[in-house]
């Protein structure tokens, strides 16, 4: 029951993130159940690997490039899910954040 109400939760946030930002189309409410979907697979199985394997140019960017990282993870969650598009890295760059920090508010008033 967790799970479904985490993954909810984070199609919220991504409904919400398409509505504010300009770049970021999410056709329906379902896309944004699939994308939420998505993007924690990608970041439950992929993501740890990328930030492991890029520790060296993560630490001689002071951690800029996990940005880089969190990009291509919205890339590559748009390429996977029809209905789902980004246009723009500054898009891409807001729409995680925005996901990011809706979906942190959300948990800590539930």
């Amino acid at each position: 029951m967790g799970l479904l109400i985490r993954i909810l939760i984070s199609a919220v946030a991504v409904f919400v993130a398409s509505r504010l930002i300009p770049g970021i189309i999410v056709n329906n409410f379902g896309t944004a159940i699939i994308v939420a979907i998505v993007l924690g697979l990608l970041n439950a199985f992929l993501k740890p690997i990328l930030v492991f394997l890029t520790i060296p140019i993560t630490i001689m960017t002071l951690g800029l490039f996990y940005f880089v990282i969190n990009i291509l993870m919205v890339y590559l969650a748009a390429y996977l899910v029809d209905g789902f598009d980004v246009t723009g890295v500054i898009a891409a760059i807001l729409f995680s954040i925005v996901v990011t920090v809706v979906t942190w508010i959300i948990d800590a008033i539930t």
